[in-house]
């Protein structure tokens, strides 16, 4: 997911979005232990769209603070 869709999204939009990579990085992470993937790299990318989720949340909730 790029950034730029990530900033575009609404702050409940992106929790949602949150919880449901989450739970991939977890079904990802079981598939692993147990059969093995087609493309481990998936991981990867599940866990960078979670940090950059949470980054823009973070500065979301920084700038409504400094705003009151």
């Amino acid at each position: 997911m790029k950034i730029n869709k990530i900033k575009e999204m609404s702050s409940p939009d992106l929790e949602k979005e949150l919880g449901e990579l989450k739970s991939e990085l977890f079904k990802l992470r079981f598939s692993l232990a147990t059969h093995g993937l087609d493309n481990p790299m998936k991981i990867k990318e599940v866990k960078k769209d979670i940090a950059r989720i949470n980054t823009v949340l973070t500065e979301r909730k920084l700038a409504e603070k400094k705003g009151d």
